[in-house]
């Protein structure tokens, strides 16, 4: 049934009377997803786009018990008095669209939301999307929203752009997606590549992950810790940005968020070597993602003791 966004997601937005806010509400609401309220103190009673606005969080669920997801999209000065009001709600997934977060603001959320056991994406997030059943955030936008086709590949990227990207490939390629979830690409995230392949492991509608990683943090490498730890079946292919930088001088600043590289830690090498040695295949052109795919796939189905190392011969494991 996919993850995290489904047929039965109800969507409160949170900062809903912005433009970024009125968009991502338009644009949610034509792809068929139900977004029963918003929230801006101060302007209760309004409506946007035909969804009413309320004071507060609380306000809204007393109207509306069933919201399950919150969209944030408030300047990032106030993610962290938003996001704290939609912990302390219980609403049980909280997406941080909000790009420029402070990181002690990002820290303190994500300390409080597993407190409480709340699911945080973002900031940063473009969204997520599970194609047919409903979307949450930008992601899909109207002009692009037929690229992300229904099928069985999950997709986890860093970046909103090239989430785009790859549904496109997939799409090419007859290859749908179950779900794709854009992580957001700043240094502190509220879920990162393990907890979305975790989830990914346990849904039956998807059969392979397709992971966008970039350079800086250590995100990737984790993450190929965890798939080579042995409790991961599914066949993944990764895409890692930034091969460029292997010949920029030590030292050098890049504008991304999330892009700061410690020593053995976060580099392009770095990150290509850890999937690498997790036997995890690696597309160097995003036209390799589906070749690689089937390759996996059909050695997977061939026989299930069958492996396909990083160098793309199949062996007995």
């Amino acid at each position: 049934m996919a993850i995290l966004v489904h047929e039965h997601t109800r969507v409160l937005v949170q900062g809903i009377t912005g433009s970024e806010g009125s968009r991502a509400t338009k644009e949610m609401l034509a792809y068929g997803t139900v977004v029963l309220a918003g929230v801006r103190p101060g302007k209760a009673g309004e409506r946007v786009h035909g969804v009413p606005v309320f004071d507060t969080v609380i306000d809204a669920l007393r109207v509306h018990p069933a919201i399950t997801t919150s969209l944030i999209v408030v300047p990032a000065s106030h993610v962290y008095a938003a996001a704290i009001e939609a912990i302390a709600a219980g609403i049980p997934l909280i997406v941080i669209m909000t790009e420029h977060v402070p990181v002690a603001d990002s820290a303190r959320i994500i300390a409080a939301s597993r407190i409480a056991q709340v699911r945080v994406v973002g900031p940063s997030s473009v969204g997520i999307i599970s194609p047919g059943k409903g979307k949450v955030g930008a992601i899909g936008s109207s002009e692009i929203a037929e690229v992300f086709t229904p099928g069985r590949t999950g997709v986890l990227s860093k970046s909103g752009g090239m989430t785009a990207e790859i549904a496109v490939t997939l799409r090419r390629a007859g290859l749908g997606i179950s779900t794709a979830v854009g992580i957001g690409g700043d240094v502190l995230i509220g879920s990162d590549f393990v907890d979305m392949l975790r989830a990914f492991r346990d849904d039956e509608d998807t059969d392979a992950v397709v992971l966008f990683g970039e350079i800086g943090g250590a995100y990737e490498e984790l993450a190929a810790a965890y798939l080579a730890s042995g409790v991961w079946t599914k066949p993944v292919v990764a895409v890692v940005a930034g091969r460029f930088t292997e010949t920029l001088p030590i030292g050098t600043t890049l504008g991304h968020a999330g892009a700061i590289v410690a020593a053995g830690c976060g580099s392009y090498r770095s990150k290509v070597a850890a999937f690498a040695d997790a036997g995890v295949r690696i597309a160097d052109r995003l036209e390799e993602i589906p070749i690689l795919l089937h390759q996996l796939t059909y050695a997977r189905h061939l026989a299930p003791s069958l492996r396909v190392h990083a160098d793309g011969l199949i062996v007995h494991a």
